[in-house]
């Protein structure tokens, strides 16, 4: 497999990111958690797609803001997988967290990249200390930006 290499799919027909900022992004998140990258692909979608990827994945019939797939193999330290970014849920709902609509993306695209690299949040100590390192990587995001 390859190795660092990050793909920005843009697949939204109207919103977009900035690739860079993306890419730095997971660069610098996978630093900071000391895990090499193998091959990553957060894709920019819309409501359609995430709502079809979450039925037919996870079974769950609602539209959500990220999907992540892990597909690193056994042995595999290197992150490797698939992010799903939902940029319509970021746009109806960046306003409910006073965030732009590229932070509230930008916070699912963290969302997900720290479930390629383990972490969860089906407990509440889970999701607590998953938002707070989406806190420290969106300001770090801010303050090298």
């Amino acid at each position: 497999m390859a190795s660092d290499v990050i793909h920005v799919h843009q697949q939204h027909p109207e919103r977009t990111l900035e690739v860079a900022q993306v890419r730095a992004l997971v660069t610098r998140m996978a630093a900071a958690e000391g895990i090499p990258i193998g091959e990553v692909s957060i894709v920019l979608a819309d409501h359609p797609t995430v709502l079809e990827l979450n039925r037919r994945f996870l079974n769950h019939d609602y539209v959500t803001d990220v999907l992540a797939f892990p597909l690193s193999e056994d042995g595999d330290e290197a992150l490797t997988g698939e992010v799903y970014v939902d940029l319509d849920t970021a746009a109806e709902r960046h306003a409910e967290f006073e965030a732009s609509f590229t932070e509230e993306a930008l916070r699912y695209v963290v969302h997900g990249v720290l479930h390629l690299m383990g972490y969860t949040d089906t407990t509440e100590k889970g999701r607590h200390a998953m938002r707070t390192k989406e806190d420290d990587y969106l300001r770090q995001a801010r303050l090298a930006g």
